[in-house]
């Protein structure tokens, strides 16, 4: 395949703008919130509000979001002015941390060691069957994902959800960049990702 032919071909894929929610008062004082369901606040919803406005040229065919509050509402504001419905899942949510939500990230540094990933292996080796693995997320993700590429061929989706899944997703489909593991996810990052719903290629990143 020549190049103009690729890119002819890359048209038909679906454009996946893939973002993490905004700040909450959580997020502030460095607390883990898995599938707690914590609000915006104030500095939220102003980032929301601009991620609105560098995404207002985007025509978006549909809106997806995690069922929780701070990642639905974000998306809320996000297309705002759009007119569209938010379709809400639970497939998009966060990582579940069990035992643990509530607690100071470094709190949990000591137990767990590096929260960035969380292996299958590391969670048996740490007999904490209450916190969701890589591998428990993306069994979930990985197929939701796929079926919108498939469902929105050439046309581009919202989809709000949480730091743990978009980097488990990094991580599953090699997307790598320098010290990526070592930075925070900021909040109302984003990822633009172009699927056929078996090929996935990061386009365009924001999140660090």
């Amino acid at each position: 395949m020549n190049y103009n032919d690729k890119i002819s071909f890359m048209q038909n894929y679906c454009t996946i703008y893939l973002v993490r929610h905004a700040e909450t008062e959580w997020n502030e004082k460095k607390l883990i919130q898995g599938h707690s369901d914590i609000p915006l606040n104030k500095k939220g919803e102003i980032q929301a509000k601009d991620l609105s406005k560098k995404l207002s040229h985007v025509k978006f065919a549909a809106v997806f979001s995690s069922d929780l509050i701070r990642a639905r509402r974000t998306a809320e504001i996000i297309i705002l002015e759009k007119k569209l419905a938010v379709a809400t899942t639970k497939t998009l949510r966060e990582r579940l941390f069990g035992r643990f939500e509530g607690k100071h990230m470094n709190e949990l540094r000591k137990i767990l060691g590096e929260l960035i990933l969380f292996s299958k292996e590391k969670q048996k080796k740490l007999e904490l069957s209450d916190v969701e693995n890589d591998e428990e997320i993306m069994r979930r993700f990985i197929p939701f994902i796929r079926e919108v590429a498939v469902a929105y061929q050439g046309k581009s989706v919202l989809m709000v959800s949480h730091g743990g899944l978009i980097r488990a997703f990094l991580d599953r489909i090699g997307f790598k960049m320098p010290n990526y593991s070592e930075k925070p996810m900021k909040n109302a990052g984003y990822l633009i990702v172009k699927s056929d719903g078996v090929e996935f290629i990061v386009k365009e990143e924001r999140l660090f």
